[in-house]
């Protein structure tokens, strides 16, 4: 990135909402950008995230190739790391890549091959059927 280039939130929807179906939302009471309302892109607001980082849905395999290339713009938080996504230094990364992986959490997300929400290895559980009656006690 050059030393001029800087960007934010404004920047991310700016690119974001020109894609078809995308819009402005809010995400755990934080700005996001969804399409067909699944979140691929959130302003990050957890303690452990660095400033000025965005969250993006990206697949867990997308994730550790995104970080073992380039550290200085993408990293993963323990909190974070159950979930699909990888964290962006908004200041760190150049508008083309930004571009680049905006459309690819787009493309995942819409295609539905990511769902951020969806915790790595979480299954529902079923609830169970079964009457539980409680035996009344004789007095």
């Amino acid at each position: 990135m050059t030393g001029d280039e800087s960007h934010n939130f404004a920047t991310v929807c700016e690119i974001g909402i020109a894609y078809p179906r995308a819009q402005q939302a809010r995400y755990y009471g934080v700005p996001a950008l969804k399409v067909d309302g699944e979140a691929f892109v959130v302003c990050t607001n957890h303690r452990s995230a660095e400033p000025n980082s965005i969250s993006v849905a990206v697949g867990y395999k997308r994730r550790d190739e995104l970080i073992a290339d380039k550290p200085r713009v993408f990293y993963v938080k323990r909190h974070y790391e159950p979930y699909p996504v990888v964290l962006v230094r908004l200041d760190s990364i150049t508008r083309e890549d930004l571009q680049g992986i905006l459309r690819f959490a787009y493309d995942a997300v819409s295609s539905g091959r990511v769902r951020p929400g969806q915790q790595r290895g979480a299954r529902r559980q079923k609830r169970s059927t079964k009457i539980i009656r409680r035996k009344r006690s004789r007095e």
